[in-house]
């Protein structure tokens, strides 16, 4: 019987670009909080790697949010040519 309830708080934006995210896949959000709980049960701790970020990749991804230094490609194929320059 699901009788128990979840409830969280999570930034909107975040809310509609994992939400979209979830419809491509046929799911919806509380399958997935479903899914991932199961999976926590499952093995014993959280189904992925969670890992503090060394200070490159923490200035890259603060860098990124912020806007600088970001680039934007039409295609993954566009991408990787620019990496050959």
């Amino acid at each position: 019987m699901k009788t128990a309830i979840v409830h969280a708080r999570i930034e909107p934006r975040t809310k509609r670009k994992a939400e979209s995210v979830l419809r491509k896949l046929g799911i919806t959000p509380t399958e997935a909080i479903r899914l991932y709980y199961n999976q926590i049960s499952l093995r014993g701790g959280i189904p992925f790697p969670v890992e503090i970020p060394n200070k490159l990749t923490a200035s890259t991804l603060n860098k990124s949010r912020r806007g600088k230094d970001v680039e934007e490609f039409d295609s993954v194929d566009e991408m990787f040519a620019s990496w050959e320059k």
